[in-house]
């Protein structure tokens, strides 16, 4: 089950380096070393077993950009099943880049009216922390204006914290067959074993795919920064020629439990009643690994019907 993600903006604004440390494991400061996009980067990248994102990575350089609109216009956007547009919050071209963008809405709307839309305003840790806000609200105004009749989704990002997890996570969240059905045994899990919380990370990104909470918490962006937490921890493992299997952090308000979960997944335990043993709830984890092994064969069954 291939789905086709488009990824566009101008040359500069940050596609390649978000790419690189959500997919190929780059840390923030080794982008740098990036050079640009020359015309379109197809790459396939398996996520959770049998789904698998073919992402184009399509360079900003004005000809390419022209090239898109033109000759390669149908070839690019027919069958797409997500655009990513990521915008440079210092461009000093926003009125080129609101062009290129409107015209990347009118080939969707030709060739694939159903694609789900997600706009990044991208290098907001170089915009004073006081006016973040108010820029970005003015700038997803500005696009949501300029999309219709398609909606689009907006985030700030900055590869230098958990903002790009969040956007990503969503994103990949959208494309998950069934992720309801899913979100529905997590949930059954979390009861059964008296957790706060329960989350599921994908295997390979740690991008956050699924997750039940039974508590109110006040970090809005606490997953965001466990998943940049940890792939910065299995890194720092695979450095060190160590493989990252699983992590117990206690203190006096809670216990966090993070093991690997299916082929596919990490889960993350969260608990708060000091009455339950740690070995109880790493039993339970382990206990219910064949089920969401299971149910995850289920889901790609359902994704992936076969003739007779």
């Amino acid at each position: 089950m291939k789905k086709k993600v488009l990824l566009m903006g101008k040359s500069g604004s940050g596609k390649t380096s978000m790419r690189s440390i959500i997919f190929a494991n780059y840390i923030a400061r080794d982008t740098r070393r990036l050079g640009a996009t020359i015309d379109v980067e197809h790459s396939h990248v398996r996520f959770l077993g049998n789904l698998v994102l073919n992402l184009w990575d399509c360079g900003g350089q004005e000809a390419f950009m022209e090239n898109y609109f033109a000759a390669q216009r149908e070839n690019i956007f027919r069958n797409v099943e997500v655009l990513i547009y990521v915008f440079d919050v210092e461009s000093r071209e926003l009125e080129k880049d609101m062009h290129y963008y409107q015209s990347c809405l009118e080939a969707i709307l030709q060739f694939s009216p159903e694609t789900k839309i997600f706009c990044l305003i991208h290098k907001m840790d170089l915009v004073q922390e006081d006016q973040r806000e108010l820029i970005f609200k003015e700038r997803e105004t500005d696009l949501k204006r300029l999309s219709r009749p398609l909606d689009c989704t907006c985030f700030r990002t900055s590869i230098w914290d958990e903002t790009l997890y969040k956007a990503w996570s969503t994103i990949v969240y959208t494309l998950i067959p069934n992720v309801h059905e899913l979100e529905k045994h997590l949930r059954h899990f979390a009861d059964i074993i008296d957790a706060d919380e329960v989350l599921l990370f994908e295997r390979a990104t740690f991008l956050v795919i699924s997750y039940c909470q039974r508590k109110p918490h006040r970090d809005v962006h606490r997953f965001e920064k466990v998943s940049n937490i940890i792939k910065q921890f299995k890194l720092s493992c695979s450095k060190l020629a160590a493989q990252f299997q699983s992590m117990e952090v206690k203190n006096t308000n809670f216990a966090a439990f993070i093991d690997g979960f299916t082929p596919n997944t990490y889960v993350m335990v969260i608990m708060s009643d000091p009455s339950i043993p740690s070995a109880a709830t790493l039993i339970n984890i382990r206990n219910s690994r064949k089920h969401f092994e299971k149910l995850e064969g289920v889901r790609n069954a359902q994704a992936f019907p076969r003739n007779h």
